[in-house]
């Protein structure tokens, strides 16, 4: 088996270097079908691995030693359990069809074979990240796919806006892995090595151990560690107040939307999480570190949500809502109800950003929802896949996200990590912000009156009425395309109807429609209650799994004690409202935005957190360089130390040259002049 561990990163590692060396020689289609074989057979290997481990064979053990240090081996190595398998299979099925899907996407983009040199690459760089056995290969893994999302997010870089944001992404995951950096460090110092295993064996004994950061303060070390390296997954999983990032990541072609905010890099701070469970079960107050900055995340970027008029904005905006969901589940104790959100997640999130894709092919790449409308004629397979998406979100039952959600609901209702019950209210709040942004998404485009034929005229004067309130545009980042993608829309003018998309985009939303319906009530049992995690996840002290268990008697029970409970109705409720405001009285959001203009603005202005982070950081670092400069560079360096020592010499040579004038005389008064200040030394000590 050990030959189909090396297989799984490396068949899309191949396809990568191929398409990326090689890809101007080879063509387009060769590219494409290297790149995908690559991820075909890594998804097929990954399914075999899966099935082995659930036969109970897995595997622990280094592949080669990079360095040794003070005689501490840095190895790259593997451990094939059912958290990583489970992983692998589910990044590689998302990976899979958002290569196909780019075939359709990305069809007359110059940068092809780039783009799926990048997405191969991107592929690569997660599975070493979740196939990682120790702290130095899940390093290499987290910091790869974060090089990785900043080309692909700035993949079009003759945009401004994409090379602002992918510069965003990166520093504020800088920041993160920071603290993700140290968190590493305090292990390595404290328990002498980076192997998980040999870290959670000596994590019990390690639990009265304090380290003293400001003299006299102790902290204990194990609570350090875990909220260091959680600084590491806000980072990665765009939690609060690390989150700015993944909005306007948006500006990258929409397969890495799928990609990065689905199933791969921004889960990968939750699986971290997950995979330290062993530590965090030790450390009641980094659970409840994690379950706040959840919770905020959670509720407050959903409200977001509602006031987005992008399309891809909606759906970046759910992502970091569905991320603190999870990252309230991790901090619940209940590790596997956030694992088993991610998977389901993983489906419908990937299928709604894919859905979003296939309208804006349709749309000639326009993305504002303002121009859209009625559209479920003209596309019937994305509505279709679309609308399960959008229900599996909202969390209806059967479909996935109905199971997952719940669970999470459940788990912090019965959890006792200080602050659970402002945790359930928030979340339990966010099923009805969930299902009301989501069908306001639904509704806008696929449904009411068809604005996709309305001029860019008219919808510039609303655009210049919202600014009159002080109000930002938000259409720019959907009108922002490089000089290939004006050319190639230029003929549009909507002279006909929008069409369907072709088979290579639909398939991929087909078959992700697929698991967004059964995914719940097929693995609700085994995510949470049966033995697929055990021994893996750690067993939560605090016990909300352990007690759902008692009252579980299957999803079908599930689904129906679900029907009477209040997050269903919360649920629907929100559905219903999206339907009076975009549907039958299209004219009231804007009359409730005129008359909650301070709540409007404040969230369409996303809390001014960026201006904030714009004014302070970015400007700031900015003046204080410049100032530097000014100071240090200037006056200082070149001002005192070059400058000055020119002038110092040439001051003393200009006086030298004065006392060493060539004439006798002067030296015969030199003399005299030294003669008698020696003679008044001498007598004077006399």
């Amino acid at each position: 088996m050990k030959s189909l561990y090396l297989i799984i990163p490396f068949a899309p590692l191949f396809g990568a270097i191929v398409a990326g060396f090689l890809g101007q020689l080879i063509g387009r289609n060769n590219t494409h079908r290297i790149t995908i074989l690559g991820v075909a057979v890594s998804f097929v290997a990954s399914v075999l691995v899966l099935f082995d481990v659930l036969k109970g064979n897995t595997f622990n053990g280094p592949l080669y030693t990079w360095f040794t240090v003070g005689g501490v081996p840095m190895q790259i190595g593997f451990l094939i359990d059912s958290l990583s398998a489970v992983m692998m299979v589910v990044v590689n099925f998302v990976s899979l069809m958002v290569h196909i899907y780019t075939i359709g996407y990305m069809h007359d983009d110059p940068g092809y074979q780039r783009f799926f040199s990048y997405i191969s690459l991107f592929t690569f760089s997660m599975l070493m990240l979740v196939m990682s056995n120790n702290f130095l290969q899940l390093f290499f893994g987290w910091e790869a796919v974060g090089l990785v999302s900043y080309l692909l997010i700035g993949f079009w870089y003759t945009r401004p806006s994409a090379i602002f944001a992918n510069l965003k992404a990166f520093l504020v995951n800088r920041v993160g892995d920071f603290g993700f950096l140290l968190g590493i460090a305090l292990v390595f110092m404290y328990f002498g090595t980076l192997d998980y295993v040999q870290v959670f064996g000596g994590a019990q004994a390690a639990v009265a151990k304090t380290v003293e950061i400001i003299p006299g303060q102790p902290w204990s070390l194990i609570t350090l560690i875990c909220i260091l390296l959680f600084v590491g997954a806000m980072g990665k999983s765009a939690q609060f107040p690390l989150h700015v990032w993944l909005p306007d990541s948006m500006e990258g072609p929409t397969p890495i939307s799928a990609l990065i905010h689905a199933a791969t890099m921004v889960t990968a701070g939750i699986f971290m999480v997950a995979r330290m469970s062993p530590l965090y079960e030790l450390s009641t107050t980094a659970l409840s570190v994690v379950l706040i900055v959840g919770t905020i995340t959670a509720f407050f970027m959903g409200l977001l949500g509602l006031v987005m008029n992008d399309i891809k904005r909606v759906v970046a905006y759910s992502t970091l809502s569905q991320l603190g969901y999870m990252t309230v589940a991790l901090g619940a104790g209940a590790y596997a109800a956030g694992m088993f959100h991610l998977v389901t997640h993983a489906f419908f999130k990937a299928l709604l950003f894919l859905a979003a894709g296939s309208v804006i092919i349709a749309l000639h790449h326009e993305q504002d929802m303002r121009r859209m409308g009625g559209l479920r004629k003209y596309m019937p397979i994305t509505y279709l896949t679309a609308l399960i998406g959008s229900l599996a979100l909202a969390g209806i039952p059967p479909f996935a996200g109905f199971f997952s959600k719940d669970a999470i609901l459940e788990a912090v209702h019965l959890s006792t990590t200080p602050g659970h019950r402002i945790a359930y209210a928030a979340v339990l709040s966010g099923v009805f912000i969930t299902a009301l942004y989501t069908f306001r998404m639904l509704f806008m485009t696929f449904h009411g009156h068809e604005r996709f034929h309305e001029s860019a005229a008219t919808h510039g004067t609303h655009d210049a009425n919202a600014h009159a309130k002080g109000l930002p545009d938000q259409s720019h980042h959907a009108q922002a395309h490089d000089t290939h993608e004006r050319a190639h829309d230029a003929h549009h003018g909507h002279a006909g109807p929008p069409r369907e998309s072709p088979w290579v985009v639909t398939l991929p939303l087909l078959m992700l429609a697929i698991p967004s319906i059964y995914a719940g009530w097929a693995y609700i049992e085994d995510f949470l209650f049966g033995d697929l995690f055990r021994g893996v996840l750690a067993s939560s002290l605090h016990g909300p799994l352990s007690l759902m268990k008692e009252e579980f008697h299957g999803p079908l029970a599930f689904a129906v004690h679900g029907l009477t409970a209040t997050p269903f109705w919360l649920a629907l409720a929100g559905i219903v409202l999206a339907w009076l405001l975009y549907v039958v009285r299209p004219d009231l959001p804007s009359a409730i935005a005129d008359g909650f203009s301070a709540l409007y603005r404040l969230l369409v202005n996303k809390y001014y957190l960026d201006d904030l982070y714009q004014a302070v950081f970015a400007r700031g670092a900015r003046r204080l360089g410049t100032g530097l400069w000014r100071f240090g560079d200037v006056n200082v360096i070149d001002g005192f130390f070059v400058n000055g020592s020119a002038r110092l010499i040439g001051w003393s040579s200009g006086v030298l040259r004065k006392i060493q004038s060539g004439y006798v005389y002067h030296y015969a008064f030199m003399m005299i002049i030294g003669v008698l200040v020696l003679l008044t030394l001498w007598f004077g000590r006399a």
